[in-house]
């Protein structure tokens, strides 16, 4: 059955002069997922892993968001780049994403490889994108929409692209009211009444630049806002190109949309903005990960899992339920396969698969839990010590990655120490510890 955001966005697209159907869009449409750059932002959740296939509010991972937009936007030719660390990337999507066989859906990774035409990695955003250009052009898509794999949000991809289509525009890109003090760590675009974009400024600083970039009153009352309100457009990173558009946008070596590409096409393009009101996380940065994280306890979060017209696919594992043994638990997200005794969680999420034994408080902490029941690979530790927490251990303000094992009468806080810290088996990363995946902690340490 059709929802009635379906039936509002086909009777849109239907009413265009270029489309007799909404699925006439759809099927001319590829996504692309940048999932290829090194993630330096979230080390060391990013050490052995790329940035997508970090693991995200309990049993996902970051790159089940794009795609999961994607799928939920009738969008269901999608490829992923990918670069660095990509093993467990592809192990996820392969598992994740298989569509029936008989149709033309795929979601499918490209990876960085040598060519007879170029032996690089990929340079930048751009530059991933030309260097697998044939692939995207082999089948005759229309539009082509590129997406950041590191971004919190739901979207649908329709309306921006119902907005790309109704515009005429050759680029369309996603923008995002924000204040002042955000504007300066964002891309900025400036546009007229007609949302076409006409200036774009990275990460402004000087005040009087900024004071150019404001979303004009008259475009601000269109919106719903206080025409008096300080906001400006910040791009999100997401683009929608028209076929020709993109092959001569990167008929160049410039190697990155955001710095290089966008600015140059708004000379030569009618590049137009789509401005997106609901809510976005750009979480690249430790900080931005662990605050959206934990957002996902609080009653009414920002962003909701819950949502059952539009969820989030991810690998079923097929795990049993978890289980309490006399534990206190106040706002918390816990995922499947879990064992917790008699222990206090506060203000955290934990992953599949999370021991906590006894006596133990975790409070505003991330734990990602396990790869595998220990009783799988137990005799396999040299530590002997198991998976999971320990009993009588404080852990606050933390990370613990997968496959972790804290021993007995372990303290795990930032407080007193450097917002950024190497130790030698942890990190602190804007005031926040981060135990490595695959870590032995023994009993008795205090970080």
């Amino acid at each position: 059955m059709q929802s009635p955001q379906d039936r509002i966005c086909q009777d849109k697209i239907m009413n265009s002069t270029h489309f007799s159907s909404f699925a006439s869009v759809t099927n001319s449409t590829l996504a692309i997922i940048m999932g290829g750059g090194a993630g330096t932002r979230l080390f060391p959740l990013t050490k052995d892993r790329s940035k997508p296939a970090v693991p995200l509010a309990g049993k996902y991972r970051i790159v089940d968001i794009p795609i999961s937009n994607c799928i939920n936007s009738d969008l269901r030719h999608i490829y992923v780049l990918t670069q660095f660390n990509s093993a467990s990337l592809h192990r996820h999507i392969a598992s994740a994403f298989k569509f029936d066989r008989f149709s033309r859906s795929f979601v499918e990774i490209l990876a960085a490889q040598q060519t007879p035409t170029g032996s690089h990695w990929y340079q930048g955003t751009a530059d991933a994108v030309r260097q697998n250009l044939q692939n995207f052009l082999s089948r005759p898509y229309e539009y082509y929409v590129i997406l950041s794999g590191d971004q919190l949000y739901r979207m649908d991809f329709r309306d921006l692209l119902r907005e790309h289509i109704e515009g005429n525009a050759d680029i369309s890109i996603a923008t995002i009211p924000v204040n002042r003090s955000a504007a300066t760590d964002l891309g900025i675009m400036h546009t007229d009444a007609s949302r076409r974009i006409t200036r774009f400024v990275e990460k402004p600083k000087d005040p009087a630049v900024l004071d150019g970039l404001k979303i004009p009153a008259d475009l601000l009352k269109n919106l719903g806002h206080d025409p008096g309100e300080e906001l400006f457009q910040a791009s999100m990173g997401i683009y929608v190109f028209n076929r020709q558009a993109l092959i001569e946008a990167l008929d160049n070596d410039f190697v990155d949309f955001g710095k290089h590409i966008i600015p140059r096409s708004i000379e030569t393009k009618k590049v137009q903005s789509y401005i997106f009101q609901g809510y976005w996380e750009d979480i690249g940065t430790i900080r931005s990960f662990f605050d959206a994280n934990l957002a996902l306890t609080d009653e009414k979060p920002p962003f909701s899992f819950f949502d059952t017209t539009r969820p989030v696919y991810t690998h079923a594992r097929f795990l049993p339920a978890s289980k309490f043994h006399g534990a206190t638990i106040k706002r918390a997200v816990i995922s499947d396969g879990c064992v917790i005794s008699d222990a206090q969680i506060e203000h955290s999420v934990l992953g599949v698969r999370s021991f906590i034994n006894s006596g133990t408080t975790i409070r505003h902490a991330i734990l990602m839990g396990n790869d595998f029941f220990d009783a799988d690979l137990a005799q396999r530790d040299k530590s002997g010590m198991q998976l999971g927490i320990g009993r009588n251990c404080v852990i606050d303000h933390a990370i613990i990655d997968k496959n972790a094992r804290i021993g007995d009468g372990v303290v795990i806080t930032p407080e007193g120490k450097p917002e950024n810290f190497d130790g030698e088996n942890f990190y602190i990363r804007d005031g926040i510890v981060i135990v490595p995946k695959n870590t032995t902690i023994p009993a008795g340490t205090r970080i």
